[in-house]
């Protein structure tokens, strides 16, 4: 190939038009996440990223060639289902209908007992939890589903709002008399997992895991003498200064990841049962039998 080709052939490269994503994000989910790294890179790859108006109606905003979005409310979604009617080819991450099962915790982990993992060293399983819609006749509830303490209270929805994010850890009767959360809501077995969730994050069939500090273990002795309710957020969020405290340091670097081959093989099965490409979702090891638990699946950016 002769140089004049090579240039005509870069020259035709160069005036390509970009692949343009577009997306819908909240303000803090900007601020996290459209960093300027991620600009320059997606700028070397051809691709101008550019954020929508929402306060434009979806079909009048600039023409795009894809869309990335985490927002929840009706109007939106509204204006979603909309444009696909008259846009079904252009790609959308991810599709509303498919998230929708993620914002209820008994909906998000159903298709976790349908998943034909092949290890057999490790099993996957769901902590024993119960959905209940009215506080009354809760303590014979519990007791008929052998459900024991301690418990994790959850709300029902889980939209990404800040309300969906408070949790309580209730240790026994009393703390579940107190319990300040309005139904529907979720209560979850605890499950000792020695302070560390495993964080997995798949964006279409790229997966990365990672630690991060959670809620220390419980033991019997302890179940007997705490308090009665303990409320908190989101359990794998730790502040500046725990994030320096040389304990968790420690207990980072001493938990191990769970084998590459198990996360990948439950991220993809997971992927292709919820038909959803950006994505995350948590485990655990039970401290008990060495097994691996999910707890929480979230649609992300």
């Amino acid at each position: 190939m002769s140089d004049s080709d090579q240039k005509g052939q870069a020259g035709s490269s160069s005036s390509r038009p970009p692949y343009r994503i577009a997306y819908a994000l909240s303000p803090k989910k900007v601020e996290s996440f459209i960093q300027p790294s991620l600009l320059h890179l997606t700028h070397q790859r051809g691709i101008h990223l550019f954020p929508l108006h929402l306060s434009k109606p979806l079909l009048d905003q600039p023409p795009f060639d894809c869309l990335i979005h985490k927002l929840s409310h009706p109007d939106w979604i509204h204006q979603l289902l909309l444009f696909l009617s008259h846009h079904p080819h252009i790609p959308v991450i991810d599709h509303p209908h498919d998230i929708h099962r993620l914002h209820n915790r008994i909906t998000m982990l159903q298709v976790v007992n349908h998943l034909n993992l092949t290890s057999t060293q490790l099993s996957l399983s769901i902590p024993n939890q119960l959905f209940l819609d009215t506080p009354q006749s809760l303590l014979h509830t519990l007791a008929s589903k052998h459900i024991q303490f301690p418990l994790i209270a959850k709300p029902l929805l889980a939209d990404g709002t800040a309300a969906s994010h408070q949790m309580s850890l209730v240790f026994n009767e009393e703390g579940l008399r107190a319990l300040s959360l309005n139904p529907p809501f979720v209560l979850q077995e605890f499950v000792n997992h020695g302070g560390v969730i495993f964080k997995v994050y798949v964006a279409g069939r790229h997966i990365q895991c990672v630690k991060r500090k959670s809620l220390p273990d419980i033991s019997e002795d302890k179940l007997g003498v705490s308090e009665n309710l303990l409320p908190f957020s989101q359990i794998s969020n730790l502040t500046a200064q725990e994030q320096t405290d040389q304990s968790v340091a420690k207990l980072m670097e001493e938990a191990e990841l769970p084998p590459s081959s198990f996360v990948n093989e439950v991220a993809t099965q997971l992927r292709q049962a919820l038909n959803l490409n950006l994505f995350n979702f948590d485990m655990i090891r039970d401290s008990k039998n060495q097994s691996e638990v999910s707890n929480n699946c979230e649609s992300v950016v």
